[in-house]
């Protein structure tokens, strides 16, 4: 774990003015061939350390931290934090990185955002990796996930921010104790009174609290993708169901799918093998370029 990214920023505009987007860059700052991997609702763009590692040597790979997120700004106005918002935040990224083409690796909500980008007109998505999301998202598993979205709790200490981590992501599966400390160094921000609390803004969960939870059904984004996709499944998932999966197979872009054992929502994407079926299915889709 000696290489460490390059830490960068870029502004983006919303109402209140211009806000600073946090982005973590990996491998040489003018290849041409640039991934985007980007974190779900309340993670960050360190998530993907393990996976850009591996990935630097053939794409320079860029992992933001969405506003509200790690080091990046807060908002003033909480209904900032929509999918609209997002995008235009992304958009703003890949015209900084240079890139004409970008494949997209996302995690739940920025699978979301890949997926929303690469159904949209002239999209400059190429190839298309959703770790455990896809067009259909039951309620069930969002209130799952709202009973910790928009909490503040506070630690006094790493290990005690360490307990509550390996609680409500257990899902990750196994992590090792270094990837656990490294979620914790980085999933968490020192408060002015000294204790330790999660490096997101609690006020991301607004404008879901806005709107009553229900199923979230994207099958005419879905059908509008024509890039390569690989979906990436937890077996224990609640969010991606294996019948969205089987659906997705046989219906818009299609895909190809990936399963592991002993994982929920959602591969962390640091285990050895997700990340070589993610690295051997990009080198295939070279493959079929060539």
């Amino acid at each position: 774990m000696s290489e460490q990214p390059r830490l960068r920023s870029v502004s983006c505009f919303r109402a209140e003015g211009f806000r600073r987007m946090v982005y973590w860059e990996w491998g040489n700052p003018h290849n041409k061939n640039v991934i985007f991997c980007v974190h779900g609702l309340t993670r960050n763009g360190r998530d993907f350390d393990w996976l850009a590692r591996a990935l630097c040597d053939r794409y320079r790979v860029i992992c933001p931290d969405v506003v509200g997120r790690g080091r990046s700004d807060w908002l003033d106005d909480p209904m900032g934090y929509t999918y609209a918002h997002y995008l235009a935040d992304m958009a703003t990224l890949i015209a900084r990185s240079g890139a004409e083409q970008v494949d997209w690796i996302g995690t739940s909500m920025g699978g979301l955002l890949g997926m929303m980008l690469a159904a949209s007109d002239e999209s400059p998505i190429r190839r298309l990796v959703l770790n455990d999301i896809g067009a259909f998202i039951p309620q069930s598993a969002l209130e799952r996930l709202m009973e910790y979205v928009g909490k503040d709790p506070t630690f006094p200490n790493q290990d005690e921010a360490e307990k509550y981590l390996r609680k409500v992501h257990a899902p990750f599966g196994a992590l090792t104790d270094e990837q656990w400390r490294h979620l914790v160094q980085n999933g968490m921000r020192i408060r002015e009174d000294g204790l330790l609390s999660p490096a997101y803004d609690p006020a991301i969960a607004v404008p879901l609290n806005a709107i009553p939870l229900q199923d979230v059904v994207l099958w005419p984004v879905w059908d509008a993708v024509a890039c390569p996709v690989l979906v990436l499944r937890g077996a224990d998932s609640d969010l991606l169901l294996p019948e969205t999966v089987g659906e997705m197979r046989h219906r818009g872009p299609g895909c190809e799918v990936e399963e592991f054992e002993g994982v929920g929502h959602a591969p962390a994407l640091m285990d050895a093998e997700q990340i070589l079926t993610i690295d051997m299915w990009l080198l295939d889709q070279d493959a079929k370029e060539e």
